[in-house]
């Protein structure tokens, strides 16, 4: 087990939205959730990559309590899962944006 940090740290904006939504949830900072969350003791200090932060945005943004996302502790087996769990943590326009750009045709879904 490795106890460096595997990757590119994550962003102070994604560190500071992973602490405005532990405070709506009732946390003080990173410590105290540090259990509920599964935590390591790196997180539990604040710091993550970016990989880590995603997955532990959509946890905590997730409305599907029965079926969480990946546990930020767990590493990723696939270059592919890993850019998909990466990939979870953009907004929608920020993507369709970056398709455009790439040359895709891109529409927003029909409810």
């Amino acid at each position: 087990m490795s106890l460096a940090q595997q990757g590119p740290p994550a962003s102070a904006k994604q560190v500071a939205y992973i602490q405005a939504l532990m405070r709506k949830a009732g946390y003080d900072d990173f410590r105290s959730a540090r259990t509920e969350y599964r935590l390591t003791p790196r997180q539990a200090r604040g710091k993550f990559t970016k990989t880590e932060a995603s997955a532990l945005i959509d946890r905590l943004t997730s409305t599907d309590d029965e079926n969480p996302t990946l546990s930020v502790t767990e590493e990723p087996g696939t270059l592919e899962s890993a850019q998909a769990l990466l990939v979870r943590g953009f907004p929608a326009e920020v993507l369709a944006d970056e398709l455009r750009r790439r040359g895709w045709n891109v529409t927003e879904p029909q409810s």
